[in-house]
């Protein structure tokens, strides 16, 4: 094995761990407020919630310039300051006796965690030769990351208090930070200078249409997904509440269904690979709708059915929503392009926060919210049939001015 391949295989493989560490940090906080609704602080379940806005928002504001950094110094350097401030964000907000206190402690974790999407997607698509697989594997570490979080919040918060729950979680990813410090010293991670695989350019005219159809779809998708991760542990305490009584339980149900639907983005990057990507993504977003929609009208044992494929069918297009952002963006601006991208799907997140309160305040169940998200699935999907159809001429002279404009973007 020669040196650049030893580095590529640790720089996916870090990846992978970055990604489900940031998804268990981030998602730490939507279980934990179940047990401070329980009388901390004098909050409902509504206003303890809103807490997590700024954190969240920051997962979006941070991301552009961290895919800029990533771009312009380092990606596996930005990966070590992700390990590092995430993991502090957790254990400032275990330290954390107001509201105020864990509301600026979210922040700094949501700061933290806005660095992985934009560095980590652009590391692995640089270090991998099957691109849709390795996108695929890449979302099973993230969707185990967030199946972790239930049952890890759930179980140290039963065992040892809330506080615990984030300081525990914070300190294995400062760790694991150091770890890969050590081994960017050692020479032995290193950035790539290109993609191991590179890929023909797009036209100026496809770059623009396909970041503007894109814009649309993830900000739909990103507001379906954040919306379904946060509600998913209230809907359990109130749909099932005769199956499970405390937090614990609750968390591992979560965790059970993220786990159950983890095969969805390597299935999704599989047929990315397989398949037109374009037309995976248009299926994908298709079948989301029916599916919330359902969602909506029915309660009781059927739930964890339901979640199960609400997460599911909300994975399997990732993937392919990955490879069309990377196709039709410069080799780099591919940093910044991510940014961009969550800037739309994670600065959805805050705007899914308050959906989800203000949905639930008003109807006092999850009917109207999932009513709401098929709806948003249905618009991403008519927005979807408007990419640029695969297999077009691509003219050498294009490379700049698309470049350019996806840049600008």
């Amino acid at each position: 094995m020669t040196r650049e391949d030893r580095s590529g295989m640790l720089s996916v493989a870090f990846s992978c761990l970055g990604h489900a560490t940031m998804h268990i940090l981030a998602a730490l906080y939507l279980t934990v407020v179940l047990v401070l609704e329980d009388g901390w602080a004098g909050m409902s379940y509504d206003d303890l919630i809103r807490l997590w806005t700024i954190g969240s928002l920051m997962i979006g504001l941070g991301a552009p310039l961290a895919g800029w950094l990533g771009d312009r110094w380092s990606e596996s350097r930005m990966m070590v300051l992700m390990f590092l401030l995430t993991g502090a964000g957790s254990m400032l907000a275990g330290l954390a006796d107001t509201p105020t206190q864990l509301a600026a402690a979210l922040a700094v974790l949501g700061l933290g965690a806005s660095i992985y999407h934009p560095v980590g997607m652009s590391w692995v698509i640089k270090n991998a030769r099957a691109r849709g697989r390795a996108l695929g594997i890449l979302g099973i570490f993230g969707s185990v990351g967030i199946a972790l979080a239930a049952l890890i919040a759930g179980t140290l918060s039963t065992w040892g208090g809330w506080h615990l729950a984030f300081l525990a979680p914070g300190a294995a990813s400062i760790a694991i930070g150091l770890i890969l410090a050590g081994l960017i010293a050692a020479g032995v991670v290193f950035d790539r200078k290109g993609d191991v695989k590179p890929q023909a350019p797009p036209s100026r005219g496809d770059a623009v249409r396909a970041f503007l159809v894109l814009s649309v779809t993830m900000i739909c998708a990103g507001l379906i997904f954040n919306a379904t991760q946060t509600v998913l542990p209230k809907w359990f305490e109130v749909d099932l509440s005769g199956m499970v009584e405390t937090t614990a339980g609750i968390g591992m149900l979560v965790t059970l269904v993220y786990l159950l639907a983890s095969s969805a983005q390597f299935a999704g990057g599989w047929l990315s690979d397989k398949l037109s990507i374009r037309r995976v993504y248009v299926v994908c977003l298709l079948i989301q709708a029916p599916v919330l929609l359902l969602a909506a009208q029915l309660g009781g044992p059927v739930v964890l059915l339901l979640a199960t494929a609400m997460v599911f069918t909300n994975g399997l297009q990732i993937p392919a929503e990955n490879l069309l952002l990377a196709r039709y963006t410069p080799e780099r601006y591919r940093g910044l392009a991510y940014g961009a991208k969550f800037v739309l799907s994670f600065g959805a997140a805050p705007v899914a926060v308050q959906l989800v309160a203000f949905t639930y305040g008003l109807s006092a169940d999850v009917s109207l919210l999932f009513v709401t998200l098929g709806i948003l699935a249905l618009t991403a999907w008519a927005a979807a049939l408007l990419l640029p159809r695969e297999g077009t001429a691509v003219q050498a002279s294009a490379i700049q001015p698309a470049a350019t404009g996806a840049g600008a973007d």
